[in-house]
């Protein structure tokens, strides 16, 4: 365990995992959680690094931001902005990291705790969390990333929906809506982000990086781009050691040794 102050961090072999800390009030974001949190994202943003796993202490995963700390700061919009700022550095580095994030969302998911969630790559629920906006409740605006992923999720129109009429989500609808891949009993949610994250450790993380890059910029491309970068993208797996490794594992029909 690392000396961080509201956050867990642990490090086994390829897996990173990551607790937001902070039970006693709702692990509510101040600027002392999202700084933690970049610093801990680029850690984890190395080649030994081939999963993350990401959930909260406690009944929440996260509530959103502190308000208590933001009504205390001198220059609530400066303050804002740097705690903004900080988790956004965050979310950068984990969507573009090679390591698949994998969210395991223990418990309500609210304001930035939404906007994060829906970053992971993989997104696992327990059945009793819910998913809910509430930035306009307060007078606010979404932060975290959420006016970049949800429309691409779920379209503007849903987006719009939630953004504006603070809508709770239970488990299982977002997962109908295609917010969460999984939604597992609270009791089994630990053990099966544990389980899909040997089971990811034990893929190909250059694979898994280029997934992840070719996700990022489908809505930026148009077609011919894409398939350009696409074609680029495999050719560079295929002459990467991984990539003969793959292709001979399933010539010789013997399960491939990925580095």
């Amino acid at each position: 365990m690392s000396d961080y102050e509201t956050i867990k961090f642990e490090q086994t072999g390829p897996i990173a995992r990551i607790t937001l800390n902070r039970p006693d009030a709702a692990n509510g974001m101040n600027d002392t959680m999202t700084r933690e949190l970049a610093d801990v994202a680029r850690r984890c943003d190395t080649a030994a690094t081939k999963v993350v796993v990401l959930t909260g202490s406690g009944r929440f995963f996260c509530a959103g931001g502190d308000l208590k700390s933001f009504a205390s700061a001198p220059d609530r919009g400066l303050h804002i902005k740097g705690v903004a700022n900080d988790l956004h550095r965050a979310i950068s580095s984990f969507s573009r990291m090679g390591a698949v994030l994998i969210v395991a969302v223990n418990g309500t998911a609210a304001g930035a705790g939404f906007s994060i969630a829906v970053t992971g790559d993989l997104v696992l629920a327990a059945e009793s969390a819910s998913f809910t906006m509430a930035y306009t409740k307060v007078g606010l605006s979404p932060d975290g990333s959420s006016s970049y992923f949800l429309p691409r999720l779920i379209g503007i129109t849903k987006t719009k929906e939630l953004m504006l009429t603070n809508r709770v989500l239970s488990a299982q609808v977002a997962a109908e809506w295609g917010l969460v891949t999984e939604v597992v009993p609270d009791e089994e949610l630990a053990a099966r982000a544990d389980a899909l994250a040997e089971k990811m450790a034990a893929t190909c993380s250059g694979s898994n990086e280029t997934v992840k890059a070719l996700m990022l910029s489908t809505f930026n491309s148009g077609l011919e781009e894409q398939m350009e970068f696409e074609s680029r993208l495999i050719a560079e797996r295929a002459n990467s050691a991984d990539g003969r490794e793959g292709v001979d594992a399933f010539m010789a029909k013997r399960k491939p040794k990925f580095s």
